[in-house]
C-alpha cells in the first residue's frame, strides 16, 4: 500500500500507524474517547442501532425544514434570495431540534434495553443457581458410604 500525500505531508499507510501505536494503549480521539474499541460505558453513539438513526432522523429533519419553509415563503412571494435565506435557517433548526430529541428518545431507549438485559440475566442465574442442587453439608457422612 502506497503512502498518500496529505497536504505537503506523506501520511503513512494505515498498517504502519497501527504497528506504530504502543502496545495496551488505546488511540484517543479529539476529544478523549477511544476509537474504534468504544467505551465501556453505555452511550447513544456506542449502540449498533442508534447513531444510525440520529443520522438518518437528523438528514431528514433537514430536508424537511428547508422544504417546508422555502414552499411556505414561496407562497407568501417572498424574493428568492429571502426564501432561500429563511430556508435554509428552517433546515438548521429543524436539524437541531430533531438531533436533540432523538438522542434524547435514544437515551432512554439504550438504558431500558441494559435494565431489561440485567433482568434477564438475574432470572438467568436464579434459574441455574435453582436448578443446581446444593453441596451436602461437610459433616454429612451418609454422602461418603
Amino acid at each position: 500500500m502506497a503512502a498518500t500525500k496529505t497536504r505537503g505531508r506523506q501520511r503513512p499507510p494505515a498498517r504502519a500507524a497501527a504497528r506504530a501505536a504502543p502496545a495496551g494503549k488505546a488511540e484517543k480521539g479529539r476529544r478523549g474517547r477511544r476509537r474504534g474499541g468504544g467505551s465501556a460505558l453505555p452511550s447513544v453513539s456506542n449502540h449498533p442501532r442508534a447513531g444510525a438513526q440520529v443520522k438518518q432522523a437528523k438528514g431528514w429533519a433537514g430536508l424537511l425544514g428547508f422544504g417546508l419553509v422555502a414552499l411556505i415563503s414561496w407562497r407568501a412571494d417572498v424574493p428568492v434570495e429571502d426564501l432561500v435565506l429563511r430556508a435554509l435557517a428552517g433546515g438548521i433548526v429543524a436539524y437541531l431540534v430533531v438531533w436533540a430529541v432523538a438522542v434524547a428518545v435514544w437515551r432512554h431507549l439504550v438504558v431500558t434495553e441494559l435494565e431489561v438485559v440485567r433482568e434477564q440475566r438475574e432470572e438467568e442465574e436464579a434459574a441455574r443457581r435453582a436448578a443446581t442442587p446444593p453441596p451436602p453439608p461437610p459433616g454429612d457422612q451418609s454422602a461418603e458410604a
